[in-house]
């Protein structure tokens, strides 16, 4: 289904705007007292919740007070996106990474080391760009292996096997695998 074509998706920013609220909303519809939105929903790329468009765009329908969806932005998110397919479940999801999962993939010994990279032109363009933060799919990044190793000064750029089969399987659970709770609820141990 995904062969050549990146699945469409939204972070809490983009999610909001689909329903024209601040993105605070969404936190707060995932908050345990509410519950509105189920955590369980979204993968988790660095820490951070992601949603496949289909699922948030069908989210506005199944809660106890309906929300207008704005078709608009959905068409203008898609045509940012580039070619892509919108699923509706994250395991319907190719492997996405981030910066963390990046990090961990290659043993890198700062996030400097890929920020300078990134910031270079140096490392794949992301695939998507997302709540302002960038991602990947794991194959992008994989592909690009030999270009890495042929323009490196002293970083190897060995793909960790482990790691990979890992991103590959969604049995990841090294940095950026847990979404990092802050505010009151953080204090609630949630």
């Amino acid at each position: 289904m995904y062969g050549l074509k990146k699945p469409f998706l939204v972070g809490h920013q983009e999610f909001a705007a689909l329903y024209g609220v601040e993105a605070q909303m969404v936190g707060q519809w995932l908050a345990p007292g509410r519950r509105v939105l189920d955590p369980a929903t979204a993968i988790v790329v660095s820490g951070v919740r992601y949603w496949p468009l289909g699922f948030a765009c069908r989210f506005g329908k199944t809660t106890s007070r309906p929300k207008l969806l704005n078709v608009r932005y959905k068409e203008r998110l898609i045509k940012e996106q580039g070619e892509g397919w919108e699923a509706d479940l994250g395991d319907e999801l190719p492997p996405i990474v981030g910066q963390h999962e990046i990090i961990e993939l290659f043993h890198l010994s700062s996030q400097g080391t890929l920020a300078t990279r990134i910031a270079q032109g140096s490392f794949p363009h992301e695939d998507w760009l997302l709540s302002g933060s960038r991602l990947w799919l794991l194959d992008t990044v994989i592909e690009a292996v030999p270009e890495l190793r042929a323009s490196a000064r002293s970083v190897p750029w060995e793909v960790d096997a482990t790691v990979e089969a890992a991103l590959r399987a969604g049995t990841y659970d090294g940095p950026g695998s847990v979404v990092l709770t802050r505010g009151r609820h953080a204090r609630k141990g949630v």
